[in-house]
């Protein structure tokens, strides 16, 4: 049986305009659930950042299983709930590998997570590799274990969510190679093609 793969999913902007929208929102439900109970991380994320983010934890659960970098909350199950005092702390952390509101959390969850793989399963970052914000940290802890698919070089957000969403809805998994000592920057590839729509 294969070993299991677990996927790091880069944070949407937690300060950005859709952030803003979704909180000063007077009819979306998931401000209503921001301001009662708590939504699911992985569906206010999924909002503040449209088709990537989607495209990230619609691949993850078909794949494996999803941990969202959340920042100054290191690692969450997409599904844990968040509320309006949650997201505007988060807003006000930067995601930057110096910070170490963002770094000591992400530090200290990714070697647990590390202890409780006990040195097997993959570890695959849905996320920007071109720079050292989410490449530092995790690279301290996981090493030539932290992969990351080929397909993302070269791409921007929205080409890899739509590359992602398309692997989930065809069960088609990346080639995914490690982190460490890869060129993480290239051309812009080939825009993909449309698929066909199902037949009913």
């Amino acid at each position: 049986m294969p070993a299991p793969l677990v996927f790091l999913l880069s944070p949407a902007s937690c300060a950005g305009v859709r952030a803003q929208l979704l909180l000063k929102s007077k009819t979306s439900p998931l401000t209503a659930q921001l301001a009662g109970d708590g939504a699911p991380l992985g569906d206010v994320f999924s909002f503040m950042s449209s088709l990537y983010f989607r495209g990230k934890l619609a691949y993850a659960t078909r794949f494996g299983r999803a941990l969202v970098i959340a920042p100054g909350r290191g690692l969450l199950p997409a599904e844990v709930r968040i509320r309006v005092a949650d997201l505007r702390a988060m807003a006000e952390v930067p995601v930057d590998e110096h910070e170490p509101r963002y770094r000591v959390p992400l530090l200290r969850d990714a070697a647990a997570l590390d202890r409780d793989l006990g040195g097997t399963g993959g570890v695959v970052l849905l996320g920007s590799v071109a720079t050292e914000k989410y490449v530092g940290p995790l690279t301290e802890v996981f090493g030539d274990r932290l992969l990351f698919p080929a397909a993302f070089v070269g791409r921007g957000d929205m080409s890899r969510g739509g590359l992602l969403l398309r692997c989930a809805r065809l069960g088609t998994p990346l080639d995914c190679m490690p982190v460490r000592g890869a060129v993480r920057n290239g051309q812009r590839p080939p825009k993909l093609e449309k698929l066909r729509a199902r037949s009913r």
